[in-house]
């Protein structure tokens, strides 16, 4: 099995709702996101993926979510903000243009990340 990663990063506000601690209140972060596809075959090419082509897609979907209060986006209103939901979210926007994602790690800083994937 071949896998290859990509990160990129954004800033965002948000906070957790039902929770009770210091998230509960308005924080940001300057989150990592690590992208990881697998397959088990290259292409002809020798490549799993375009590098640069991946990256494009993942700021694609990153520039939605940089400098946002993430609770007043439509999916975080009902879903709570979470890194585990970040998470999900990039994997399920990424996931129809990237076949051969395998997972999306949510880092909120050096120490805590959130992983989903298959």
């Amino acid at each position: 099995m071949y896998s290859i990663k990509v990160e990129g990063n954004f800033s965002s506000a948000h906070n957790l709702r039902g929770y009770k601690g210091k998230c509960e209140e308005l924080h940001g972060h300057n989150w990592k996101i690590e992208i990881v596809c697998a397959r088990q075959k290259l292409d002809k090419s020798g490549m799993l993926l375009d590098f640069k082509e991946l990256k494009i897609k993942l700021n694609f979907v990153l520039e939605k979510l940089d400098h946002k209060y993430l609770n007043n986006l439509s999916y975080f209103k009902k879903v709570n903000p979470t890194s585990e939901n970040i998470a999900k979210y990039i994997y399920d926007s990424l996931k129809p243009a990237v076949a051969d994602i395998k997972s999306v790690t949510v880092w909120e800083n050096n120490t805590s990340s959130a992983t989903y994937g298959q």
